[in-house]
């Protein structure tokens, strides 16, 4: 009969074995894969070729694995290739609403309101940083020792940050924001009894007569969410152009210009900041200016702007 230290020795020999054989099966994928093929195809296509690579790799291999084992294997596998490896699984749960990375097996969830520490983990600090890096070069930004902090968004618009070694002790942190992909709107917030009905007319008649608007709050608060319900009272007739470090308003208009700010590149050079867009934007005719974050020289040129006609920012 088994004892309860047996059992979990046995479940944790188990786990490092199937963890050696996904490494090795991954490793066999990047030698085997025509690099020159895989980039002539897209989406679906490329996820069933590789599917179907694991697959025979699994065959190939001499440890017996059940049926469980190899459909877990298969997909993490094609995650670590073509996504975010193990945060594939936590950003499957359309419940999450922030991840909380402290190191690379430190991993917090929250869900319905409450945090909660995930099952999910990285093999070591290396492989967090190569996720890392995956995320912020999607966008165009990179993230090292010389420049150990970026912003960032993945695909469907959630915000990243991520701070890595020399600046994290204990390994690279990372925290995500997700955006729902049906975001919240106006009827949603008046059932959730975020608005009252006057307010809603208040701030509906502020701007559509184009008063100027600041919000304000703490992490977490709404401040986007906020920002994006009052921008659907903008007339599709008006160009907006929005400006943000990293870009995640959800405007539902159609003349819509989107400026992203820039970090400096590997020398140091070629920054463009939140004042440069503010003021390139003054010369793009646009009837409305929603800048996503004020917290720089910006702002007093936001305030400027504000008071030579652009109406309703």
């Amino acid at each position: 009969m088994r004892t309860g230290n047996q059992t979990a020795r046995t479940e944790s020999n188990r786990q490092t074995q199937f963890e050696e054989v996904k490494r090795r099966i991954h490793s066999k994928l990047v030698d085997k894969l025509d690099l020159s093929r895989v980039g002539d195809l897209k989406g679906d296509t490329l996820k069933r070729e590789i599917r179907m690579v694991v697959e025979h790799l699994c065959d190939a291999e001499d440890t017996l694995l059940n049926r469980q084992e190899r459909e877990r294997i298969v997909d993490e596998v094609i995650d670590e290739v073509l996504g975010l490896g193990p945060l594939e699984l936590i950003l499957k749960d359309s419940q999450v609403s922030d991840i909380l990375i402290n190191g690379p097996k430190n991993i917090y969830v929250e869900k319905g309101g409450q945090m909660q520490k995930s099952d999910v983990e990285f093999r070591d600090g290396k492989h967090l940083l190569q996720i890392i890096d995956r995320i912020v070069s999607k966008v165009g930004r990179r993230v090292d020792e010389t420049s150990p902090m970026v912003d960032a968004r993945l695909e469907d618009g959630s915000r990243v940050n991520a701070i890595i070694p020399p600046l994290a002790l204990d390994g690279a942190a990372v925290s995500i924001r997700r955006f729902g992909s049906n975001p919240l709107k106006l009827e949603d917030l008046l059932n959730y009894k975020a608005f009252t009905p006057e307010l809603v007319m208040l701030l509906e008649g502020c701007i559509k007569a184009r008063l100027k608007i600041i919000i304000a709050g703490g992490t977490g608060s709404g401040k986007t969410t906020l920002l994006n319900t009052l921008s659907s009272f903008i007339g599709h007739e008006d160009r907006i152009v929005t400006i943000e470090d990293a870009a995640e308003l959800q405007l539902q208009q159609d003349h819509v210009v989107r400026l992203e700010t820039r970090p400096p590149n590997i020398e140091g050079n070629g920054a463009v900041s939140a004042t440069d867009l503010v003021k390139n934007a003054l010369r793009m005719r646009p009837e409305r200016i929603i800048i996503g974050e004020c917290r720089g020289g910006e702002t007093l040129d936001m305030l400027q702007a504000m008071n030579t006609g652009h109406d309703g920012s």
